[in-house]
This record gives C-alpha cells, sequence and structure tokens, in this order.
C-alpha cells in the first residue's frame, strides 16, 4: 500500500476522518477489528517500537485534554512517529495565520495533522487544504474518535452481537459521533434528551436512530446506556438553565434497574458525580468507563495506521 508521503508526492487526496458519517460500516469494522488485534498484542507479546523517519503528527488543540491527547501522543508513539503539540497560544490559528496556510505550511511537514478544535467548520477548512489526512479530536459537532472507543468497549463486552443502546442527557457532539457509529454498525439506538437539546439532524436520518424524551422509556431492555456532562466546554453561561433542563436526565441505579439485567454503563468523561450520573452508577459493576478511556489509544492507533497505511 502507498505511504502517505508517496500519496503527497502523487497528489492523491488524503482521507481524513472528520465526522463518524465520513466512514462506511466496513470501514468501521476494519478500524474496530485492528484495534482489537493491537490491544490483544500490547497486552501480551509487545512489539519494540522502531522509530519512523519523517513520521510525525501535528496536534493543533484548542481545548483543555486529558485522555485525547495522552491518548495520541502515546498511539503514535507506538507506531514510531514523533507528536508536535501546539495549543492556541502557539499559533492561533485563523487570527495569526489563515486556516488554509496552516495546513499547507503543516503539510510539508507533517504525516497527519489531529485538530481539537472549537468550531467544525474549521477543521472542515483544515482538511479543505490539508495535503495529508486530518483525524477530528473533537469540535463542537462531533468527536469521532471517541466513538471508536466506545464501540470498541461494548463489543469487548458483547461481541459483534447487534444490540439496543441508548444515550441518556444532552444531545452533544459525543452522541452525534456515537448515535451513527452505533447506527451504521447495526444497532439500535434511542436519544433521550430534553425539548430542544437533541442531537444534529444527522444523526435522525439513520434508520436506526430514534428520540426519545423519557429517560425511563428510552432505556427499557437496552444492552448500553450512555451519557455525558450537562454542561460541556464553552457553555458555561447556560448552566444554570441546564441543571434545571436535565435534571430528571441523571443516570441512576433506578434508571440502570430498567435497562437489561447484563447492561453496561459508559461515560467519555470527565464525569461530574452526582449530576448526569450517580457515584453507585459510574463506580459500580456496571460502569466501562475507564475502559473506554483505554480503547481510545488503541483504536486511535488503528485508525492512524490506516490512515499512514492507505488501508481505508
Amino acid at each position: 500500500m502507498a505511504s502517505i508521503l508517496n500519496d503527497k508526492a502523487s497528489g492523491v487526496k488524503p482521507t481524513h476522518f472528520l465526522a463518524s458519517s465520513d466512514f462506511t460500516a466496513e470501514q468501521f469494522r476494519f478500524i474496530l477489528d485492528s484495534a482489537k488485534a493491537l490491544k490483544n498484542q500490547w497486552k501480551t507479546n509487545p512489539q519494540t517500537i522502531h522509530h519512523v523517519e519523517n513520521r510525525l503528527m501535528a496536534m493543533i488543540f484548542e481545548k483543555q485534554s486529558l485522555r485525547t491527547r495522552v491518548s495520541f501522543e502515546t498511539a503514535f508513539h507506538e507506531l514510531g512517529g514523533h507528536a508536535s503539540y501546539l495549543t492556541k497560544n502557539d499559533i492561533e490559528m485563523g487570527k495569526r495565520e489563515s486556516i488554509a496556510d496552516t495546513a499547507r505550511v503543516l503539510s510539508q511537514w507533517c504525516t497527519v495533522i489531529v485538530a481539537r478544535l472549537n468550531r467544525h467548520k474549521d477543521i472542515e477548512e483544515l482538511a479543505k487544504w490539508s495535503s495529508v489526512p486530518v483525524v477530528n479530536a473533537l469540535t463542537d459537532l462531533e468527536h469521532p474518535c471517541q466513538a471508536l472507543a466506545d464501540l470498541q468497549t461494548i463489543e469487548e463486552v458483547f461481541g459483534n452481537k447487534k444490540l439496543k443502546v441508548a444515550w441518556v442527557g444532552d444531545g452533544n457532539n459525543v452522541a452525534n459521533s456515537f448515535a451513527v457509529t452505533a447506527a451504521r454498525l447495526g444497532h439500535e439506538v434511542v436519544v433521550c434528551t430534553p425539548p430542544g437539546y437533541e442531537c444534529a439532524e444527522i444523526v435522525y436520518q439513520h434508520p436506526n436512530v430514534t428520540q426519545q424524551y423519557q429517560p425511563s422509556k428510552a432505556v427499557e431492555g437496552v444492552q448500553v446506556v450512555y451519557t455525558d456532562v450537562w454542561v460541556s466546554m464553552g457553555q458555561e453561561v447556560e448552566a444554570v438553565e441546564r441543571m434545571n433542563r436535565f435534571a430528571k436526565y441523571q443516570v441512576d441505579a433506578a434508571l440502570m434497574a430498567g435497562a437489561a439485567p447484563d447492561a453496561i454503563f459508559l461515560h467519555c468523561l470527565p464525569a461530574v458525580r452526582g449530576l448526569e450520573v450517580a457515584p453507585e452508577v459510574i463506580d459500580g459493576p456496571q460502569s466501562k468507563v475507564f475502559d473506554q478511556s483505554e480503547n481510545r489509544m488503541h483504536a486511535q492507533k488503528a485508525l492512524m495506521k490506516a490512515l499512514l497505511e492507505g488501508a481505508i
């Protein structure tokens, strides 16, 4: 398979991963199978890491991060590459220098660009001008790499069975990506939000996704219950209103009791115990939140490996 460096020289347009809707079920399947194999190797037969010349990942981060930054850096290191971390204080993309110029400059040195940006339209602009793959590490609309880790975690528990899963809470960027990815892989997805906080319109274009407003009905018989914070970064001015609107959407023991007996609980973290999730749930036996966290590295490693090898 052609390398990214060869693709740059030949003018072949790179594959980007900006939104979950960018990939087909077959592409998701390839990445998840690869992530499973890479994780098994990492745990049972770790390989010596060999440096790959000219393999550089530019990380443009406008938002704070723990899991996303460390998991991407670790994954790329395991692929023999080096990461360069750039905050908005370092480059002020779109102000000090245009997004187009930033993309073209970084494409001269890098084999992949990972961007965690405030606005989804900015990552689309970045990808438009980049001659190397651009990966979405979070925008206001999508968090597709999180969804890869979510589905990997689900499959570690249930295998490749088709399930019924529920998202309870804010129809945010994580919800958008999770719902689309799960639906494309054949799962039945119930999105449960307060009125006015639904997912993006594209989510409901999939026949496997339905909207519900009553949490107790949404979780009936589901194998997965997933939630996220009620107030994300940048929404602090809405905090009081959101607390009031979401008060009935907490995932507590009573709500989990309405799910299937073998149901698991997911949360992308960081979490606010006592708000969107009760402590007894997130810290209880049904919780898989730290498996999700670990799988960020394995799923992203599989994604970037596929991009670098031209496999997807």
